[in-house]
């Protein structure tokens, strides 16, 4: 059987914070606020929460990690070239959108390239995917991607915020993400599903004629 998941939009940026289970075992991805609408699924399919992991550290893909950490006693982990983006979250925030948030939560360890996450009796594999922020990362579990802001249906992640590199989230797009099979299910960080085999072909700024390929290529 796949990796189950339930999705929650949360937060005034409209984020998906997805809960990933298996055999009552779940990891929560991009824990972006609105904690009791995570908690109640939670409550309601009876899941041990190992962990919160972060896709990327902006504000609102993390807002409801310390509460759900409070709650669960559970640990949050992020890539490590996220790490200054989440300590500066406030003034970032503050000079980028013109909004106060609270002070960032700590985080308890890193996830790097290539590492397994077990969840149940199956696992997520983290795949770095720089450009929207340093430390962007996606999770793979068989046939699903969880792409975080580097990847959305007809779209990329921004790359005007700090730590943003257009030609880096072409590479992370182009030559990790699109070499994955073209059946994929990619679980964006916000708006609906998509699947990379129409992304490839489709997606105005990085499928096949898309602006930022054509441009690259001249």
């Amino acid at each position: 059987m796949p990796l189950s998941y339930i999705v929650h939009e949360v937060g005034m940026l409209r984020s998906n914070s997805y809960l990933a289970f298996d055999s009552g075992e779940a990891v929560i991805i991009d824990a972006g606020d609105d904690a009791w609408k995570i908690m109640e699924s939670i409550q309601e399919k009876n899941l041990r929460v190992r962990a919160i992991y972060a896709t990327h550290c902006h504000f609102d893909h993390v807002m409801a990690v310390q509460d759900l950490r409070d709650a669960l006693g559970c640990e949050f982990y992020i890539h490590p070239d996220d790490a200054e983006i989440l300590s500066r979250m406030v003034e970032m925030t503050r000079g980028f959108l013109g909004i106060e948030v609270p002070e960032p939560p700590k985080p308890d360890g890193y996830i790097q390239e290539g590492e397994r996450i077990s969840v149940g009796r199956d696992s997520l594999i983290v795949i770095h995917t720089p450009g929207h922020s340093p430390g962007s990362v996606c999770y793979r579990s068989g046939g699903i991607l969880f792409s975080g802001d580097t990847l959305f249906r007809g779209s990329i992640g921004r790359t005007d915020a700090y730590g943003g590199d257009p030609a880096k989230i072409l590479d992370s797009i182009v030559n990790k993400l699109f070499t994955l099979p073209d059946e994929v299910v990619v679980l964006p960080g916000h708006g609906p599903p998509t699947e990379i085999g129409w992304e490839r072909k489709n997606n105005p700024f990085v499928g096949e004629r898309g602006l930022i390929r054509r441009g690259k290529n001249g």
